[in-house]
């Protein structure tokens, strides 16, 4: 397994992309100024997209496994690689997604704890309802953890 960073053509990875972020509008706006790493495991398997939001946050853009290789660790180890490379430099790492019963846990598990919710998010700023599952999203849920 390796993890490297992208300093170019991020868009070759819109498919990952899409998966956590199903508007690409809303993808470009953090795309060029975040950092982005991919998971290499016999081929590209996972994706990252870091931003400096201030205040020694680091904010998790988007994060997104192929369907085909969820639940083998690669989000996780994504997450805990940007911990390791960012402790230090900064002193919260956060996250912000839909009150999903399958995303929530996860970070969680990661160690992630809720911090505060940004009512009617995705109703707001999205061009259409977005589901998880049989779940529409409305606020958009933060989670940090200290690093």
């Amino acid at each position: 397994m390796d993890i490297k960073e992208v300093k170019e053509d991020k868009k070759q990875y819109l498919n990952l992309l899409l998966l956590a972020d199903e508007q690409e509008n809303m993808i470009d706006r953090y795309l060029t100024n975040g950092t982005m790493y991919v998971l290499e495991d016999n081929g590209v398997k996972a994706e990252c997209v870091v931003l400096d939001v201030g205040d020694g946050v680091l904010e998790i853009k988007n994060i997104a496994t192929d369907p085909q290789f969820q639940g083998k660790g690669y989000g996780k180890a994504l997450i805990e690689f940007i911990t390791k490379k960012y402790q230090g430099d900064y002193s919260i790492l956060q996250v912000g997604t839909g009150d999903s019963p399958s995303t929530i846990p996860f970070y969680e598990k990661c160690g992630f704890t809720r911090s505060h919710v940004i009512k009617n998010f995705f109703a707001d700023n999205y061009d259409h309802p977005i589901y998880d599952g049989d779940v529409k999203l409305t606020d958009m849920i933060y989670l940090r953890k200290n690093i």
